[in-house]
């Protein structure tokens, strides 16, 4: 993204200001890149009898249908379709769909604007969706898409308050080709912070990652909460030295407040003074995340948004209708700024609980869009974190919430399988557990099934207690890209 950064005139301007910014932005992209680049969206603007001229603003877009996760995966499964989503423009198609003024600039501009054509739209890099669905699903970035993607991580950084020259960020984050590395790494490129990838557990080791925090002095921390926490309680049960960092940013997953509070304990025990932990919000068909700015432990500021970069719709879940503001509902999402692989009404399969707002935010003043940040996952490639156990629906997250904040619980995994194997028989429900070395295991135990009855009407048929290397074996805490802490060993 060449230029000055708009962000910090965006940050604090007016919600009629940023609509505007909005409309005019979504308005071009779909007129002169969306369809008349991409097979995809021509399909159906032409299927939907919609006249892409006609999208003048962000009202507009209710008149076109979603793209979902299936529409995707059922592209990229044809290799005569496998670029649909990929903007690939051409000598006839911008002549025939950019105006005057824009096509004159090309004649103009001779070599230099083709070769800044080139960089605009030829893919030079891919990411991939996590795998939730049967096979991941690719995601390309041009040179320019990769501007925007550095610009969105300077922001974040901006809202984090990590926004000193002398900065030390350590990134946790495994090392794949997944959102969230490669976010970190090139916004270190772009904001020219020190950025140090680790590769997570898998490539360094647990030992290797306080090591490289303690080597570079690292003044952020920034990775998955499961994996940080383990870190960090190394770290401290050795003593080591993690004084200088002052910020930890956490994806992937909702942080509760009670694993915020364990982490600073953990920190403090290694010499760090106070220390602001928040949470981030990203996926891979947005190409870029958000953050929260930081606030007290039990306060949430929501997730902030580039507004010039995408538009959040929030629907409800079942009939697709638009839910007023402040209203939960699932987020769905419109890139205004992209090529390489672009996405127009797209549902996230996220349900968020509060929905959006767009009033100041009462904790850094900025104005620019805030999601809720309680997210739970409601569209079907999320179905194992929504899992149905003894004919009730539940939701695997909150279970997850309740066991990572309880402070006796220092690792934990929920298991899912047939009694005595047998396809035909029910299911049950097992929490595998370790509990801090202070702590009573059976008090634990009788606790971790009161919480989750509680929090998700089952009560788990068995709540077991391990060792913390058991547990970490269980978890797969440095052989596995991400930590398993949902197995559902049901016959499929």
């Amino acid at each position: 993204m060449k230029g000055k950064s708009p962000w910090i005139g965006l940050a604090r301007a007016s919600a009629s200001e940023l609509r505007h910014i909005q409309d005019q932005a979504l308005a071009k992209h779909v007129r002169e890149e969306l369809y008349p680049f991409s097979a995809w969206y021509r399909r159906v603007f032409d299927g939907a009898g919609v006249d892409p001229d006609s999208i003048r603003g962000v009202d507009d877009l209710v008149r076109l249908p979603f793209t979902t996760k299936k529409d995707l995966l059922a592209a990229q499964s044809d290799p005569a379709r496998r670029t649909d989503f990929i903007l690939k423009p051409t000598p006839d198609l911008i002549r025939a769909h950019w105006p005057t003024l824009r096509k004159a600039g090309l004649l103009v501009g001779g070599e230099q604007a083709r070769e800044e054509l080139t960089y605009a739209y030829t893919p030079n890099f891919l990411t991939f969706t996590t795998g939730r669905s049967s096979e991941p699903v690719a995601f390309a970035y041009t040179p320019h898409d990769l501007d925007v993607l550095g610009e969105a991580i300077s922001r974040m950084f901006d809202i984090a308050k990590i926004d000193s020259n002398d900065e030390r960020i350590a990134n946790l984050f495994p090392f794949a080709p997944h959102l969230a590395f490669w976010a970190l790494t090139i916004g270190g490129f772009t904001t020219g912070r020190m950025v140090v990838p680790s590769g997570g557990g898998k490539v360094m080791g647990t030992d290797g990652n306080i090591r490289l925090a303690e080597r570079i002095g690292a003044t952020a921390l920034v990775g998955t909460p499961g994996f940080l926490y383990h870190m960090l309680r190394q770290a401290a049960a050795e003593k080591r030295n993690l004084s200088k960092v002052k910020t930890v940013v956490l994806g992937a997953e909702k942080v509760p407040p009670g694993l915020k509070h364990k982490m600073r304990e953990a920190l403090q025990a290694c010499g760090a003074g106070e220390v602001t932990i928040l949470g981030t919000y990203g996926f891979t068909e947005a190409r870029m995340a958000f953050s929260e700015c930081p606030t007290a432990y039990d306060i949430s500021s929501g997730y902030h948004v580039h507004p010039d970069l995408g538009v959040f719709e929030m629907v409800d879940p079942k009939t697709g209708a638009p839910v007023p503001e402040g209203h939960d509902g699932e987020l769905v999402y419109t890139g205004l700024t992209g090529h390489g692989t672009c996405v127009l009404r797209y549902r996230t399969g996220d349900l968020c609980i509060g929905g959006i707002v767009t009033t100041p935010c009462p904790h850094c003043g900025r104005t620019v869009p805030r999601i809720g940040s309680e997210l739970r996952r409601v569209s079907e490639q999320h179905a194992l974190n929504l899992t149905k156990v003894k004919g009730t629906l539940v939701d695997m997250s909150s279970m997850g919430s309740v066991l990572m904040q309880m402070r006796d619980v220092e690792e934990w995994q929920v298991v899912i399988k047939k009694k005595n194997d047998d396809p035909l028989e029910l299911d049950e429900l097992e929490v595998r557990f370790a509990a801090r070395s202070d702590a009573d295991g059976q008090a634990t135990a009788r606790e971790i099934s009161k919480a989750i009855l509680l929090a998700t009407e089952v009560a788990p048929n068995r709540v077991q207690a391990f060792s913390l290397s058991e547990m970490l074996g269980y978890l797969g805490m440095e052989s596995e890209m991400k930590e398993k802490r949902y197995l559902d060993l049901r016959p499929k």
